[in-house]
């Protein structure tokens, strides 16, 4: 029980962090460096609302970690602000679609944003949006409508939500719609319904990575807000943004190296935070990353998962599609459930891509055509640990373990 106390009273009076909830990702700080650009354009397009006029819609892309949802919010905070010192009707619905995974959902949170009563389940989603419809009918004012991860929704389920909430306005009278979408696929707009990727896409922002210099900006900016005074290596900081500029130049990933850095020292005693910390830190968000990405995947993404471990030998070699599917159906064969096609193979492989948990390039061979080259770019470990877990897949998992560690030591 006095450890406890200990571990207790030591979070209490924090010998490095001033204010921790500076480094988390849902915290949006008044100002955001290197985004004025965007920042001043988005602000431009929404503006029009505060004399009752319908904004554009708004496409917003970039990768992950690219300040894209920190300026949405920020901009759309300020406007509510606005908005209400001028007695406008404004109404904000903003929705993380990977978060909300279904049509149904999505609409819900839409429609109970204006105060409609939506049951957890029961209804159809035709129904929930009609009941939108007709609520929004009975009011005035503006609604801007924000989907994140707009992409992961019609990955799963298709445009059709999509399509009718950018032709709501068509059975509008006073109330007035607008969109904007956010999504880290820059080619995501190109697989759109072409009726509905001209009416979202009436604006357009993209948002670049940031390099290691800005990365290093804006860590000093918030490191001065979240630790105490001394606490920080010098070198700290720009091994940070170092490291999460290789990363895509992700801003997330390095407050989250940062903070998790802090974190470490503070849990050891430390009374300093070091590259040593940083590097810990490295291991441990992404040991959890991973973890997270594939207890998401269904079954056959966890056995095209563990066949690209088994074809790359735990990520010591390279790899093509077409030996991974011949390791995926010898699996499918052994657990005796019905294969997927090649073509779905290759597109699960893109979506493990985009996660990040593999690196895949498609290559020229010349006459022998292209190819894709596939790597395993995470430990297996945790991959194999997570895939485990499944029934079906216990034993394949316990055979990849054993591949790994033989792989491992004839490297020693």
């Amino acid at each position: 029980m006095s450890s406890l106390d200990e571990i207790f009273e030591s979070a209490v009076r924090s010998r490095i962090f001033r204010d921790r909830e500076k480094l988390l990702p849902d915290y949006i700080p008044e100002r955001l460096i290197h985004r004025e650009r965007e920042i001043t354009r988005l602000a431009h397009t929404l503006a029009v609302a505060l004399r009752g006029e319908r904004p554009n819609n708004i496409f917003i892309y970039g990768l992950t970690g690219t300040g894209k949802t920190a300026a949405t919010k920020l901009v759309l905070r300020k406007l509510a602000e606005k908005a209400a010192g001028r007695n406008v009707k404004l109404y904000i619905a903003y929705v993380n679609v990977r978060q909300r995974d279904t049509p149904y959902r999505v609409m819900s949170d839409i429609a109970e944003a204006l105060g409609v009563r939506v049951p957890f389940t029961g209804l159809s989603t035709g129904e929930v949006y009609r009941r939108f419809v007709v609520r929004a009918n009975r009011m005035s004012g503006i609604m801007i409508i924000v989907l994140d991860e707009i992409d992961f929704l019609v990955r799963r389920h298709g445009d059709d939500l999509l399509y009718k909430l950018v032709r709501v306005n068509e059975n509008l009278e006073r109330f007035k719609v607008s969109l904007i979408g956010i999504t880290n696929s820059v080619s995501f707009v190109e697989s759109l319904d072409p009726r509905v990727k001209s009416s979202l896409g009436e604006e357009e922002i993209v948002f670049s990575p940031y390099n290691a210099s800005q990365l290093r900006d804006i860590l000093s900016e918030r490191a001065r807000e979240a630790f105490l005074p001394g606490v920080l290596d010098d070198d700290v900081v720009p091994l940070c943004a170092a490291l999460a500029a290789r990363e895509h130049g992700d801003a997330r990933r390095a407050l989250d190296l940062l903070r998790v850095a802090g974190e470490i020292a503070e849990r050891r005693g430390d009374e300093r935070v070091t590259k040593t910390h940083v590097m810990l830190a490295r291991m441990e968000i992404e040991r959890d990353r991973v973890v997270d990405v594939v207890k998401t995947l269904p079954l056959h993404g966890k056995l095209i998962l563990a066949s690209i471990v088994e074809a790359t030998r735990g990520g010591e070699d390279k790899t093509t599609t077409g030996e991974v599917y011949d390791v995926y159906r010898r699996y499918v064969n052994e657990i005796g459930i019905e294969e997927v096609t090649f073509r779905r193979v290759s597109g699960i492989i893109g979506e493990l891509d985009m996660l990040g948990v593999i690196r895949a390039r498609t290559i020229s061979r010349g006459r022998y055509g292209k190819t894709r080259v596939i790597e395993l770019v995470v430990d297996p470990a945790p991959v194999l640990q997570v895939i485990s877990d499944d029934p079906l897949l216990t034993r394949i998992a316990e055979r990849l373990g054993g591949l790994v560690g033989k792989v491992r030591d004839s490297l020693r």
